[in-house]
């Protein structure tokens, strides 16, 4: 492997001209520059980031705790990360906390110690004091999709009021009455916000969310099988079940085929968070798209900016429905999975 010096042997400058050329220092000659870099290409050369991070008190690097990496949600939301950090410079270290806060704050630790430049999470809970001591010693960081109410960090995130109440309003229409919910943790800001969402929208229509329609679920499929079973065994069953997240939602289709029963005919099933195999399940699930994509690449600029000295604003998107056929829906949407929609909302955390 070529060092610093074989690249200053082969372009006939010195080490420090070579060092001031891959740090962009403005003294350099056009004339040596081109030579350096000309050297750099032929020989191969790749400065070493460590010595470099010594150096220059940064690594050009981010850290991202995700919350589960099978869930396609955060998948997605890694891989948009990852590509707009790449194109402003920077590369991404990423954590699985599987929806565990011990791991999760065991991520944090760790992506501390290697002196990343700045630092994106998706929270599992609201209590974690490595969080708050994070915030608090400067660490640039930013929430994205969860937060932690009362860290003064820039959040971005997805707003589904709105597309919950939709959802309602298009349940209510095709004649539904009693609507459950599978709920997220309630101890993370998606899970008690959804359930307070679909609560609200009920009520607007003056329907009830009695308590045995509440299930409690942990973002995990398992526990959308377990609480659909519950529901499919109450003397009143409900006549559609809403999923808070994609993974409960495919535990509830498996609940309900597992009793040899169908959806829609013999119950109505809706999720949170659309997904790309929602459209090739028997039948396509009705859901609330979030703008995944833009929601990872505003995280990575808010981060940035911070990184950079700038005052970035907390980002808020909007999540919509798509409209498919698991609840009774008479024919085909026309588009069953549009574009994700632009920025609708920019507010100060």
């Amino acid at each position: 492997m070529a060092s610093i010096k074989d690249v200053a042997a082969e372009a006939g400058v010195s080490v420090a001209t070579v060092s001031r050329v891959l740090n962009d220092h403005p003294s350099v000659s056009e004339d040596a520059r081109a030579r350096v870099l000309a050297a750099v290409e032929a020989l191969g050369y790749r400065p070493n980031a460590l010595a470099r991070s010594l150096r220059t008190d940064q690594t050009r690097t981010l850290g991202l705790v995700i919350s589960d990496v099978m869930n396609h949600y955060f998948t997605t939301l890694a891989r948009s990360v990852e590509e707009e950090a790449r194109a402003l410079g920077y590369s991404v270290i990423i954590g699985n906390a599987d929806e565990r806060p011990d791991l999760q704050d065991h991520h944090v630790r760790t992506l501390l110690d290697r002196r990343i430049d700045g630092l994106l999470v998706s929270p599992t809970d609201g209590g974690s004091p490595l969080m708050l001591d994070t915030a608090r010693g400067g660490t640039p960081m930013v929430f994205v999709d969860r937060w932690i109410p009362g860290v003064d960090v820039p959040v971005v995130r997805a707003d589904g009021r709105q597309a919950v109440r939709d959802l309602v309003a298009h349940l209510h229409g095709l004649g539904h009455r009693r609507l459950a919910i599978i709920a997220g943790p309630a101890a993370t800001t998606t899970g008690s916000e959804r359930v307070e969402a679909f609560r609200e929208a009920l009520a607007e229509y003056g329907l009830p969310l009695p308590d045995a329609y509440i299930g409690q679920g942990d973002f995990q499929a398992e526990s959308g099988r377990r609480v659909t079973d519950a529901f499919l065994g109450l003397a009143e069953p409900p006549e559609v079940v809403f999923a808070a997240d994609n993974l409960m939602a495919l535990g509830a289709l498996d609940a309900v085929r597992a009793r040899g029963m169908r959806v829609p005919q013999d119950i109505a099933l809706a999720a949170f968070d659309d997904i790309p195999w929602f459209v090739h399940t028997d039948p396509p699930v009705t859901a609330i798209a979030q703008p995944t994509g833009e929601l990872g690449r505003a995280a990575v600029r808010a981060l940035v900016d911070m990184i950079e000295g700038r005052s970035p604003q907390s980002v808020t998107l909007a999540a919509h429905l798509v409209v498919r056929r698991s609840c009774g829906e008479p024919a085909p949407a026309s588009s069953e999975q549009p574009p994700e929609p632009p920025v609708t909302n920019r507010s100060l955390s």
